[in-house]
């Protein structure tokens, strides 16, 4: 389907034409005509389906058509200033062929941010995206009037609510206008989203796209290895890619740290990103990244969705994420726009479990890489060998 075909407004379709946007992706297709016709949706998809456009791109049709001026018409939520700041940058390439204003709003940055922040909100931006703490911080004041809110989206809402953001949300959705559009983006729907969707949103239509599997430029591969010889395994692996553009996804803040520490101390160039660092030194970070400043990136899953980085040649998961849909997420940093691309994942042996359900989500079986000589061997066909029918694996021998 062809983006003249939603029948957009002409400043719209012009704008479209100009970025060489054509051909709609399955979300798109299926949510701009709910939200054209307004009614409350709670989607279902991945990062990298185009789902900010799908929500950006009606909502920005209908303020060329009913703005009100000085008066903030949307609230985009997302649970990071980094994701806030990307959708931004996004609505705002669109907006300018549509005269209409957007602003991010987030926590961490100085006085003087502070203050552009509550001039947006009193001058009455048309599209804020915010993160939930800072924008609960201006809510408690008067200046920003929420009288003419017409449309609440919340994008990420898993991730949000697994960064412990539920009652902050209900609090913000219950200082804005009952009378509403409500629209809910998440990756996953465990049972919280449901629970959230049923408080904040009216008869909503459902979206369910299936989980989109790694890319076809995507070379996956695996070590069955013990925690003790990860960083050994590590520098071995990033010796032989010098050249190369790498993310190395870690579980916690603690993690990252010490693995930078060690690969530096080991007379590699490598930097660090997670919740942990200032504002300003985490969007510098980003920005060195993306231009290859930085060659090689240890990070939490602050960055395994909604930043959109491109030529990472190289992901290597140094623990196994929590959930198996985050594999998914980490991996898709490489091989984008019919690139290949290269992911590696370390398996302790009492992860094994753990990452046969990332392959069986995934439907296909990783390929285990042999350990150089000088580790040993980890007895994997012990692993994977089942007791009975209950599931248990046998103990793997630890290394002496």
């Amino acid at each position: 389907m062809k983006f003249n075909q939603f029948n957009f407004g002409n400043q719209l379709n012009e704008g479209l034409e100009m970025m060489g946007f054509q051909e709609a992706t399955p979300i798109q297709i299926k949510a701009i005509p709910i939200i054209q016709n307004g009614s409350d949706l709670i989607a279902c998809a991945q990062t990298g389906t185009g789902k900010t456009a799908a929500f950006v791109l009606p909502i920005l049709d209908k303020l060329t058509q009913d703005k009100k001026k000085n008066k903030v018409n949307t609230i985009i939520i997302a649970p990071t200033r980094e994701l806030a700041k990307q959708i931004d940058r996004q609505v705002e390439g669109f907006a300018y062929f549509t005269n209409t204003s957007s602003y991010p709003i987030y926590g961490g940055g100085t006085g003087i941010e502070y203050e552009n922040q509550k001039q947006a909100l009193k001058k009455g931006t048309d599209i804020i995206i915010c993160t939930p703490g800072r924008l609960l911080a201006h809510l408690d004041f008067n200046y920003f009037d929420t009288s003419s809110v017409k449309h609440f989206i919340l994008d990420e809402a898993d991730r949000m609510l697994d960064m412990g953001f539920y009652e902050d949300i209900m609090k913000i959705s219950n200082k804005l206008p009952i009378k509403r559009q409500n629209l809910l983006f998440s990756a996953t729907m465990p049972a919280k989203i449901k629970e959230l969707s049923n408080k904040i949103l009216k008869h909503p239509e459902n979206i369910s796209l299936a989980i989109s599997k790694p890319a076809e430029g995507l070379t996956q591969n695996a070590y069955i290895i013990y925690d003790n010889q990860k960083i050994k395994l590590i520098r071995e692996v990033l010796k032989e890619k010098k050249q190369s553009h790498i993310l190395i996804f870690s579980s916690s803040i603690k993690s990252v740290k010490e693995i930078t520490k060690t690969l530096n101390k080991a007379g590699m160039k490598v930097s660090e990103m997670h919740s942990g660092l200032q504002q300003e030194k985490r969007e510098q970070t980003i920005i060195d990244f993306k231009n290859k400043k930085i060659k090689i990136l240890v990070a939490t899953d602050i960055l395994s969705r909604g930043i959109d980085i491109k030529g990472i040649e190289l992901v290597i998961n140094y623990e196994l994420p929590n959930d198996a849909e985050d594999y998914i997420h980490r991996i898709g940093r490489t091989a984008r726009a019919d690139r290949k691309g290269k992911a590696i994942t370390f398996i302790t042996p009492k992860q094994i479990k753990k990452f046969i359900e990332i392959e069986k989500l995934i439907e296909k079986k990783i390929p285990k890489l042999k350990l150089p000589k000088e580790f040993g061997k980890v007895s994997e066909h012990k692993i994977y060998k089942k007791k009975k029918k209950n599931n248990n694996y046998k103990k793997p021998i630890s290394p002496k």
